[in-house]
């Protein structure tokens, strides 16, 4: 289980207090809240980004000791943030991009067709591409590794309907597949009644 306990996490100041969570192997848990709520917060608590004041992370019953570059267990979690345009180089190509985890770099056409990007749009950089291209790159990237579980940080703001339920419908299938365990962040409810397993309100 991906588990946060009591946690007290901010910047400046706290912006989360003594905030619980768990995501089971297999399950997805909806977070929602108002904006400023600290759901993005917590987020970066979960995915070992961001080293809260308080409280602790545990990961399959093992207590998280180190945050950010010091993350051992990082690899664990995979993560697909908001915006993908500030989540990739602007320099790399989809390819690169999907690589840059990846000391095999055999399985980039594998992780491409999970997420239905076609060849000829992994040689295209950021700009070449649409929000929703660029998405499935970040999401591809973010399954590289084969997490445990998988921390979608409003990932599906700035995307369609359809493409929302293509990547929606990979996550399911690489449940599925790994029995990985899914933490969705979302403002829209709908969305969540139709995904999550059950949700959380901060």
């Amino acid at each position: 289980m991906l588990t946060a306990k009591d946690v007290t996490a901010g910047y400046s100041a706290p912006v989360i207090t003594d905030v619980s969570l768990t995501v089971a192997p297999g399950q997805t848990v909806g977070l929602a809240g108002p904006s400023g709520s600290g759901k993005s917060t917590l987020a970066r608590v979960l995915a070992l980004l961001h080293k809260p004041f308080a409280g602790t992370v545990e990961i399959d019953g093992e207590t998280v000791t180190g945050f950010r570059f010091q993350a051992r267990q990082r690899t664990k979690i995979g993560v697909l943030f908001q915006q993908p345009r500030l989540s990739v180089d602007p320099r790399f190509t989809l390819r690169r991009a999907i690589a840059e985890p990846l000391k095999d770099q055999d399985r980039v056409g594998e992780l491409a067709d999970l997420v239905m990007l076609t060849d000829d749009l992994l040689g295209r950089r950021p700009h070449e591409v649409s929000d929703g291209q660029l998405q499935r790159a970040c999401l591809a990237r973010a399954l590289a590794l084969d997490p445990r579980y998988l921390i979608c940080d409003e990932m599906t703001t700035m995307l369609d309907a359809s493409t929302t339920a293509a990547l929606v419908g990979v996550i399911r299938a690489y449940q599925e597949r790994t029995g990985a365990g899914v933490l969705a962040i979302s403002h829209d409810a709908t969305l969540l009644n139709r995904w999550a397993d059950e949700t959380v309100r901060l």
